[in-house]
């Protein structure tokens, strides 16, 4: 892949008007995301004395947060993020504190708790697709862009390692569902003040914004490249998680799972920084292509390690390819996407992710009943494999000649078989009066006045 001279620094993406203003209380904001998940589980069962019962309750929470995730981001595009965002922030506020209440002892009815973490997904802000839409106005120049979406990328990636860590204290020191209310806090601090962000104050309503200009499109969703892309990462990597804990099973050595997600994430954050600090000439499809086919190559060689070290040095080379391919996916789908529908991109990109996420995990704890476990870590290496060709854009051979003869005739380009040329044969001479032909060797028709032979 090759780069240009020029580099600037993450620095000069911050230094843009208005960015720390929206980006700083953003990132406040999604830390809720990574601080809520452990203590409302231990809360939950603690209050319902079932592991059953908590892990459905926690399964409610992304239901509600996963499903209605599309119609929260069509209602964002038309209305607008300043006015939707702050209502869901104070809804999911108000229902995590009620969480917080009726989590705090035991007691409370477990349809009760049910319909709390359902109604708390529900009212979810939608903060990292909408921050992913807002860089597009912070910085207009598509190579600062570009490092903008890396930075944002890594940024989540550390909130969601820092995340559980800072709930695992709050659980240590007191009551773990004194970590919901803490998360509550978070999310409605965050929201208000990025919605009180210049950037979002001075944003004109999506209607009233300039079209940007739009290539031909071939029919489907500008998102469903991107999407599929992140979704079959979401499958690698809910796949990877689970065949760590296997393999370090095997070894009976299962806290070496921590290690070995912690080399990955490490490796993710500084992939997506170097990756963010080039500037790239090659398009953000051809790249996602790209890195879709080179991350489940150390994927499907973890399953040779002989060793926890070498499994965590090897996956710590899958990781490094996971940053940018996130990032390049959300920047594909905003580039591709209409000005009223790149929330909804956004939104789709990452709903596949979580979604894959989750099927990766399902599919691979059958699998590991059934495969030996070199074998299950190639499987998991298929699914971004195969992505990485409809992102590279290559039609088949009889689409290709399609699209060429339809372009064709849209120039103007005769088309049907070509013209008939009737075969040569001996010159015939006409009569210089009528027109006529005339016999070979004769100067005049024997109809015309003027006649004669030679």
């Amino acid at each position: 892949m090759p780069s240009s001279p020029a580099r600037p620094a993450y620095s000069a993406v911050l230094r843009r008007p208005h960015v720390l203003r929206t980006f700083g209380p953003a990132l406040l904001g999604r830390l809720s995301y990574g601080t809520v998940f452990v203590p409302l589980a231990v809360a939950l069962t603690r209050t319902t004395g079932s592991y059953a019962w908590a892990g459905a309750a926690v399964a409610c929470f992304g239901l509600g947060t996963s499903v209605p995730a599309p119609l929260r981001a069509r209602l964002i595009d038309r209305r607008g993020p300043r006015r939707v965002l702050p209502v869901l922030a104070l809804a999911y506020g108000a229902v995590l504190l009620a969480l917080t209440a009726a989590t705090w002892s035991p007691g409370t009815p477990r349809p009760l708790l049910a319909g709390l973490t359902l109604a708390a997904g529900v009212c979810s802000p939608p903060l990292g697709p909408v921050m992913r839409t807002l860089w597009s106005d912070l910085v207009p120049d598509p190579e600062l862009r570009s490092r903008a979406f890396s930075l944002d990328t890594v940024a989540e990636e550390v909130l969601y390692v820092a995340g559980p860590l800072l709930a695992g204290v709050v659980i240590a020191v007191g009551n773990p569902a004194a970590g919901v209310g803490a998360s509550a806090v978070l999310v409605v601090a965050g929201t208000l003040a990025m919605c009180a962000s210049p950037a979002m104050r001075d944003a004109a309503p999506p209607r009233e914004r300039a079209a940007k200009p739009v290539l031909p499109r071939t029919g489907r969703p500008a998102w469903l490249v991107p999407a599929a892309v992140a979704g079959a990462l979401g499958v690698s990597l809910g796949a990877q998680e689970l065949l760590v804990v296997a393999f370090a099973r095997g070894r009976h050595d299962l806290a070496a799972v921590a290690w070995v997600q912690a080399a990955v994430s490490a490796g993710s954050v500084l992939g997506g920084m170097a990756y963010g600090a080039r500037s790239w000439r090659m398009p953000a499809r051809r790249r996602l292509a790209l890195l879709a086919a080179a991350l489940p190559v150390p994927l499907a060689l973890a399953g040779l390690a002989n060793g926890v070290y070498v499994l965590a040095a090897v996956l710590g080379c899958t990781g490094a390819f996971v940053a940018p391919a996130l990032s390049t996916a959300y920047l594909l789908a905003d580039e591709e996407a209409a000005d009223d529908a790149r929330t909804r991109a956004g939104t789709w990109v990452n709903s596949a992710f979580n979604a894959g996420h989750t099927a990766g995990t399902a599919a691979t704890g059958v699998a590991l009943g059934a495969l030996p476990l070199w074998l299950c870590f190639v499987a998991a290496a298929v699914p971004t494999l195969l992505s990485s060709a409809p992102a590279a854009g290559l039609p088949s051979a009889r689409k290709g000649l399609r699209a060429r003869a339809a372009a064709r005739t849209r120039e103007g380009w005769p088309t049907g078989p070509p013209p008939t040329v009737p075969p040569a044969g001996p010159p015939v001479f006409s009569c210089p009066t009528c027109r006529g032909p005339l016999p070979e060797g004769r100067t005049g028709c024997a109809g015309c006045a003027v006649s004669g032979e030679e």
